[in-house]
């Protein structure tokens, strides 16, 4: 039998939130920023704005630190809290410890103790358990536990889980950070509000949070927030040496600034689950595919199989996950429209049909 004929593939990638571009208003004040002189290093009006904003969404005076990149944000906020000899408890699956090419531990010297973890997340008992080298002068001790919101799986902390870890960490000493690189998309999916934002980060006592930007339609740029500014002081230096000072720093602030108005991020989060959400529900027929639980936030991870996985990314490319189980991830971006949905979707069908 004749393999079915692919269709016409869609505009937009299912690979990566990162392949997306910027959104409209945050280029918009791109250009606003570009106009005219400005103090440079942090010092000029778009950053106070953009600070100022951040103290707003919070509800509180935070400190609030922009820099180039996540890695940049994980390595700065974990210096902040770190001293020598010490060490980052974190999932298997965290980005810290797969993805950053051992900047942490490079940069910092710190050893980073992950824990074995099935769905990304930490538990208060895996916690206790990793912390259980403190006092012995052979291992780095135990000082931080980083958690990922949501996490590279996909998954999701509630605000109850993020509070039980912060309440453990804390008897036990340990400050946390969360690496929330999709706070939108987190935010989206727990409520959608300011107050849902709030509840799995600063009330459930959160120390420092890396705030993502790039995924959530800015050019570049992060932030990073500590919601006791007092732990932010050494950061105001450290940044600079762990080169994330950026000299026109409006350049990054100014789409901040854009970001959080009207809560831009927010909406830009709740369209990228809906397109996942979509994207589920029009391909989970498909019992090869394995798809038994909806997505959380944003990404999906269906098995699939050659011909067919090879034939669907040569012609809408998207990345193997696990190769050994022919799992593969599908992501969508803030921009992603139905229309995409539909021709990948057709493109899926179309493929299992060969």
């Amino acid at each position: 039998m004749a393999r079915a004929e692919l269709p016409v593939a869609p505009a937009r990638l299912f690979a990566s939130d990162n392949v997306a571009g910027a959104h409209p208003l945050v280029l918009e004040a791109l250009v606003a920023a570009n106009a005219g002189h400005a103090l440079a290093y942090g010092t000029d009006a778009y950053t106070q704005r953009a600070e100022a904003a951040f103290n707003d969404l919070f509800g509180r005076e935070v400190s609030t630190l922009f820099v180039y990149g996540g890695t940049g944000a994980n390595v700065l906020a974990l210096a902040s809290l770190l001293q020598q000899a010490e060490s980052v408890i974190c999932t298997n699956w965290s980005h810290i410890n797969v993805d950053e090419t051992g900047a942490p531990e490079r940069l910092l010297g710190a050893k980073l103790l992950d824990v074995a973890c099935l769905d990304g997340k930490l538990t208060p008992d895996q916690i206790r358990a990793a912390a259980g080298a403190r006092g012995n002068p052979h291992h780095a001790q135990p000082a931080v536990v980083s958690i990922t919101q949501p996490t590279e799986l996909g998954t999701l902390y509630t605000p109850g889980e993020v509070r039980a870890l912060c309440d453990t960490a804390h008897e036990l000493g340990l400050l946390v950070h969360m690496d929330s690189a999709r706070v939108g998309n987190a935010t989206a999916a727990l409520g959608g509000t300011r107050a849902a934002l709030r509840s799995f980060t600063v009330d459930a006592g959160v120390d420092v949070l890396s705030f993502g930007g790039t995924k959530a339609g800015i050019v570049f740029g992060e932030a990073v927030v500590w919601f006791d500014p007092a732990r932010a002081r050494r950061a105001e230096y450290l940044r600079k040496n762990v080169t994330q000072l950026h000299s026109k720093m409006r350049f990054i602030s100014a789409q901040y600034e854009a970001l959080l108005r009207n809560d831009l991020f927010i909406d830009l989060g709740r369209s990228a689950n809906s397109a996942a959400r979509a994207l589920y529900d029009a391909t989970r027929h498909h019992a090869s595919l394995g798809l038994s639980t909806p997505p959380q936030v944003n990404s999906i991870f269906p098995t699939l199989h050659d011909p067919a996985k090879s034939r669907l990314q040569h012609w809408s490319f998207f990345w193997d996950w696990d190769p050994a189980a022919h799992q593969v991830r599908w992501m969508t971006a803030w921009d992603v429209s139905g229309d995409d949905v539909a021709r990948f979707a057709a493109g899926v069908e179309a493929a299992l049909q060969a």
